[in-house]
């Protein structure tokens, strides 16, 4: 099992910037990719954004591309996101997770194994 642990959401500003950490336990060695996905308030989850557990490849949604950027830690076990030029409709539950080595799409929610609990991010205009 793995556990996930996300942290640094709240309330900004449009044009303001936040960053999210995912910190990861247990049995990490089992993951190969790190994903973010986010749901606002009536809409269903979407892709973020993902890098894989060695840092050598990252992977973006249209809507985040050169605003948002993902990275990971492997020494520390977890993943960031930063996130800048923040805009009202950035506003969401963002949720950490992890998948391990599949074929599916990195975008697929549902190829990934394990899930955080979810950060308020509430951008105002």
């Amino acid at each position: 099992q793995v556990q996930l642990v996300e942290s640094g959401g709240g309330l900004v500003q449009a044009g303001g910037s936040l960053r999210l950490s995912c910190a990861a336990s247990g049995r990490t060695f089992s993951i190969s990719t790190m994903g973010w996905f986010r749901q606002a308030s009536g809409k269903e989850r979407e892709f973020v954004a993902a890098v894989t557990w060695s840092g050598s490849r990252t992977y973006y949604a249209d809507s985040v591309k050169g605003r948002f950027t993902v990275s990971g830690d492997n020494a520390k076990n977890t993943v960031y996101l930063q996130m800048n030029s923040l805009k009202p409709e950035d506003t969401a539950v963002y949720y950490c997770a992890a998948r391990k080595p599949k074929t599916t799409m990195i975008s697929n929610e549902a190829g990934y194994d394990y899930w955080g609990q979810g950060t308020q991010v509430t951008v105002s205009s």
